[in-house]
């Protein structure tokens, strides 16, 4: 028997299958995963199929497990902050739930994001917060179910005698097909579809953060991090920024992403234009390129998410983490930003995701 289970929510999603892998070359951990599809290509994750927003049907699907370790990198889009918090709330309540008297967990790490500093999905940006961010920044006077997910975790954890964690995650840039949130394969479907078409590969975000220093999340870091979490004393009942540790200026980076297609920089035209505008009405042109290359058959709403991409990169304000507390703790991990995009890039191709 396992002394360590790892119970992953959302494992066919960004965060969660970069958790899966971790642990599996970490040994050691039985690993489940939770998701509404299972995991393809992943024989070493225990599936199990749940949509946590059925709530009977997601404490019976998972109730007969008995997880040491949860590892909860879900959640849904509502129509607003308010529908956000309930069913994102409801989600996380109905997993702890199959479990609260069992007394097998351990410890639950969670992992929200930037938002909880510069606000929710309809507010977001507005606000001109002081950077670095840190942890011990108040929270904003705005409703943000980042804060709704921390508040329940920590309520259950009091109760039931368990650790938490929470993982605040800047853009997140990792491997997965299909994440509403996936900034590596929406540049790199409109990176290929540029140079198939000539169409220009023109910085689409706002001028601070086309010059303005930023960071970004590795998924292979907050992975690494989320299971230190889960497994070092020190930082048992903890909030930690989660980012690469190093920073960079967009107007570098994109140049790095043009080299790496072999394709020109457009000139940059000084203000923000959207790259949801861009892409839009690219399927086509999209389809045509996976029939010639021989590509995997998903369509380009599948793989790329310009709307989340243009809230990353239109922001007016530079945004970067403070990672003290974490090294302070011991977690040391750091990841070049511009490996995490070429690695990415690697692996679609090798997919045969991208030509």
């Amino acid at each position: 028997m396992y002394q360590k289970r790892a119970l992953i929510v959302g494992a066919t999603g960004i965060v969660g299958l970069n958790v899966a892998e971790h642990l599996r070359d970490l040994g050691g951990w039985e690993i489940h995963g939770a998701s509404r599809r299972p995991p393809l290509g992943s024989s070493y994750i225990k599936p199990h199929a749940v949509d946590l927003l059925k709530r009977d049907e997601a404490i019976a699907a998972l109730s007969h497990l008995a997880p040491t370790h949860i590892f909860y990198c879900s959640w849904t889009l509502g129509s607003n902050e308010d529908e956000n918090i309930r069913l994102n709330g409801n989600m996380l309540k109905n997993v702890l739930d199959a479990f609260k008297d069992k007394g097998c967990v351990q410890h639950v790490g969670i992992v929200t994001g930037t938002k909880h500093y510069l606000g929710p999905f309809e507010d977001y940006g507005k606000v001109q917060p002081v950077t670095p961010f840190r942890e011990t920044a108040p929270r904003l006077p705005k409703k943000n179910f980042y804060y709704e997910l921390e508040d329940i975790v920590m309520a259950y954890a009091a109760e039931y005698d368990f650790g938490w964690s929470v993982h605040r995650s800047h853009t997140i840039i990792g491997y997965a097909v299909g994440n509403l949130m996936n900034i590596g394969a929406t540049l790199a479907t409109h990176a290929s579809i540029c140079k198939a078409t000539g169409r220009p590969f023109r910085f689409p975000g706002s001028p601070t953060a086309y010059r303005g220093l930023n960071d970004i999340t590795d998924a292979r870091i907050l992975a690494k991090q989320i299971v230190w979490a889960g497994t070092e004393p020190n930082a048992r009942n903890e909030a930690f920024n989660a980012v690469n540790g190093d920073v960079f200026r967009w107007e570098q980076l994109w140049k790095t992403i043009a080299d790496y297609f072999d394709i020109p920089v457009a000139e940059y035209p000084g203000q923000y234009n959207s790259l949801a505008e861009q892409m839009k009405d690219l399927g086509n042109d999209w389809d045509r390129l996976v029939t010639q290359h021989a590509l995997q058959p998903n369509k380009l709403d599948r793989l790329a998410s310009a709307w989340h991409t243009d809230l990353d990169l239109g922001r007016p304000m530079e945004c970067v983490h403070s990672m003290a507390k974490a090294r302070a703790l011991g977690f040391m991990e750091t990841q070049d930003t511009e490996r995490s995009f070429i690695d990415v890039f690697d692996r679609l191709r090798a997919e045969r995701i991208i030509p």
